[in-house]
């Protein structure tokens, strides 16, 4: 009674609701509106129950993640001082008026203030030159800080000590090179090199991933590949204490896989490496592919189940061994002991697998999880994933728009909202006779994994649908078949076998969880097969987007019946990114491939260069299932020496010329040409040539009744730094660097059928 009359003093000095919930408040009860209550004071007696004490915290990280969103999608680059100075102000605005009824509002502008403030900060910490044309032949020395092994090219990044370049060239600061496999060098070596670079690749289509955004905020300022050889020499000073660190915990990444590799092979040592190091890219494609065409591609990304596993594993080990000793039992807390060491190798993993975003979140979220078991209070809460997303979302502002983070917190907050939700009102009492049968044959808990399939699942579904352009309509039966082996059996024995390794009886482990890998193929390959398991979606834009990340959020987060609004947006949401009107004509940033929708509906592809990915992006985009290599691709199309023509459904034709001898014609017969070459000024089409391109990048249009809509990657206006706007001006294709040949000890330069799209 002392408490709960102190709760209620609280609550009456404050008259606000609080950010941290009491003891006592942890599950708020839901007013239930009498018969005789109207549907306003239902409605109001609602929100007043939503707006409760302990209801704040989850919306803070909201509010912080859509300051950086609107970060993001500012045109020109905000000034840093002023935003931190207008946030500090907000935040000391919040603080004073804490006791005021209007703080919650305050509270939420100052959080949205707070997260563009630190967006627009760590952009400007990160700050460096970025690659706007590209360069031949440079020389170049530095360390070699990363190394990744891929399927058919290895790539490391290197610190540039020294840039051999034109004068006009930008000085770098971090470039990232593909070399022929095997010829990488060691990470933390220090080397020289000669290699072409380009720009960070842009946006294959107006509305798609920015990837050169991605490089920016890593440091990267150019990708290429090496020309050559690659040569070791001696460092002109001593590597930073970060580039050793990365180069012993590399080392420690290649001394597992070299273990694994002594027992195993192709896909199952990759996969095996995958999930203990975080490397996956020597996944073959078609196994790549099956993973994620059956739902199973969560597996290959370190995230929260994963750490979860690692965290698991230790903590009951741990207890185990401590409980087989009976005075421990008694006088010493071996729940807390077993929770820091399971802490202690969740560290441990997060560090190995190379901390990407979506394992720091996990990370965060089991720390808090884990710290909650050592000072005994409640640990699955949405305060632990608020937690976590603010943590994640303070070091990495900029992973707030990448599919990795979306997914993951997205799949963590429907997890949440089932457990303290939907578990209380799906099960009943164990006094239950039937439900009481039912949990000792393991019902329960098959109901609960296919429920959590399906949870996570479904949360993630418009995040894949959008990045991705694909949804999983058998990712459950695929979740239910394999992840329970993965769980019993090949997490459990990649533990035990990072254990053993340093005693040299690993091997027995890498076999077992070569059975459970194998299983978990067979798996993923049948359910690719099954007719109808690729759900293809077309691109849509951010609206559609944002509106199902609306209702996921209220949804997951309310607790009263008003959740279920959140339903009404999601449906919302599906309608709007379905009325989405594809574009007529997509060009590429080069100028080399135009896609041009013709009168069966399909694109149909004119390209003066071969660009598999490039394809590939645009007819996934197009949920359009063809290859790029199908012959229909380019059906319709008529090409000659001076260049290529095909219709629109409504007749009118689009024209790729590249010869000048091939205007005379097509500016009289066509309603729009691409070229690289100089168009004469009295040509009747609408011309899209390469000095637009320069400038916009890759552009779509939309056949209207009096011409084309056009929208581009680049609009005019936009100026950020990992996107800098052009001047109206040509540009040549190459600038040449002829500097001599060094000295070639092993050529590295990899095979250019080897080559992937962002290093050319």
């Amino acid at each position: 009674m002392a408490r709960g009359g102190d709760q209620q003093q609280r609550r009456g000095r404050s008259g606000t609701a609080t950010t941290w919930p009491p003891p006592a408040t942890a599950g708020v009860a839901v007013p239930s509106p009498t018969s005789s209550t109207s549907g306003f004071e239902t409605l109001w007696t609602w929100v007043r129950a939503e707006a409760g004490p302990g209801r704040l915290l989850p919306w803070v990280p909201i509010a912080f993640g859509t300051g950086i969103a609107l970060y993001f999608a500012a045109e020109h680059e905000p000034v840093a001082w002023v935003a931190a100075a207008t946030a500090g102000l907000l935040c000391v605005a919040a603080f004073l008026l804490r006791r005021q009824r209007w703080f919650p509002l305050i509270l939420l502008i100052a959080a949205i203030a707070s997260g563009f403030a630190m967006a627009a900060m760590k952009t400007a910490r990160v700050a460096h030159e970025v690659l706007a044309k590209p360069l031949y032949s440079v020389a170049l020395t530095g360390f070699v800080e990363t190394h990744e092994e891929r399927e058919r090219t290895d790539r490391f990044v290197l610190r540039v000590a020294t840039m051999d370049s034109p004068r006009a060239a930008p000085k770098l600061t971090r470039v990232r090179l593909s070399v022929k496999k095997g010829t990488a060098p060691v990470v933390g070596s220090f080397v020289e090199l000669k290699a072409r670079l380009q720009p960070p690749l842009s946006p294959l289509r107006p509305g798609s991933y920015d990837f050169g955004r991605d490089l920016y905020f890593q440091g990267i300022g150019a990708s290429g590949f090496v020309m050559g050889g690659i040569k070791a020499v001696d460092p002109p000073i001593q590597p930073s204490v970060a580039l050793r660190y990365s180069a012993t915990m590399q080392g420690l990444r290649d001394a597992i896989d070299a273990r694994i590799r002594t027992v195993l092979s192709g896909d199952s040592r990759a996969i095996a490496t995958a999930l203990l190091t975080g490397r996956r890219d020597a996944i073959s494609a078609d196994v790549n592919d099956a993973m994620f065409i059956s739902g199973l591609g969560h597996v290959l990304s370190i995230s929260g189940y994963h750490m979860a596993v690692v965290a698991g594993v230790v903590f009951f080990a741990i207890r185990a061994l401590l409980a087989l000793i009976p005075v421990l039992t008694v006088t010493f807390p071996i729940k807390k002991v077993a929770a820091a060491a399971a802490l202690f190798a969740a560290l441990f993993y997060l560090l190995l697998s190379g901390a990407e975003v979506a394992t720091q979140r996990s990370f965060f979220m089991t720390a808090v999880v884990l710290m909650a078991v050592m000072v005994d209070r409640r640990a699955v809460t949405f305060r632990t994933l608020a937690v976590a997303a603010m943590v994640v979302l303070i070091v990495a502002p900029e992973a707030l728009v990448h599919p990795s983070f979306q997914m993951s917190f997205a799949a963590t907050l429907g997890l949440v909202a089932l457990v303290q939700i939907g578990m209380p009102a799906l099960f009943a009492s164990p006094d239950h006779s039937a439900t009481a049968r039912v949990a000792l044959w393991g019902g329960r808990e098959i109901a609960m994994l296919v429920l959590a399939s399906l949870v996570a699942g479904l949360a993630t579904t418009p995040y894949a649908a959008f990045h991705f352009h694909r949804v999983t309509p058998y990712g459950v039966v695929a979740n239910l078949l394999a992840m329970p082996v993965v769980s019993a059996l090949v997490m459990p024995a990649g533990i035990l076998g990072l254990a053993a390794m340093p005693f040299g009886f690993d091997g027995v482990f890498w076999r077992l969880m070569d059975v459970g890998i194998q299983w978990m193929i067979v798996v993923t390959q049948w359910v690719a097969a099954v007719p109808g398991a690729i759900g293809r979606m077309p691109a849509f834009g951010t609206g559609p987007l944002i509106s199902a990340s609306i209702g996921i959020i209220v949804l997951g987060l309310l607790r009263t019946p008003l959740r279920f609004a959140g339903a009404g947006v999601l449906m919302l949401s599906i309608v709007w990114a379905l009325l989405v009107k594809q574009p007529d004509v997509l060009i590429s940033g080069d100028g080399r491939s135009v896609a041009v929708r013709g009168r069966d509906g399909r694109l149909h592809v004119m390209r003066s260069a071969k660009d598999t990915f490039l394809l590939k992006e645009w007819l996934a985009g197009d949920a359009d299932a063809r290859l790029p290599t199908d012959a229909s691709v380019s059906h319709g199309v008529s090409c000659d020496r001076d260049g290529c023509i095909t219709p629109l459904a409504d007749g009118a034709l689009v024209a790729l010329v590249l010869q000048p001898d091939a205007f005379t014609d097509d500016c009289e017969k066509a309603a729009l040409i691409v070229t690289t070459k100089q168009p004469p000024r009295d040509c009747r089409a609408l011309v899209i040539d390469q000095d637009r391109l320069q400038r916009n990048g890759a552009v779509s249009l939309q056949r209207t009744a009096n011409g084309f809509t056009i929208d581009a990657v680049r609009p005019r206006g936009l100026d950020r730094p990992w996107s800098r706007a052009i001047p109206d001006e040509p540009q040549q294709d190459l600038i040449q660097n002829s500097r001599p040949p060094q000295n070639r000890p092993v050529d590295a330069t990899p095979a250019e059928t080897d080559l992937q799209p962002e290093d050319q």
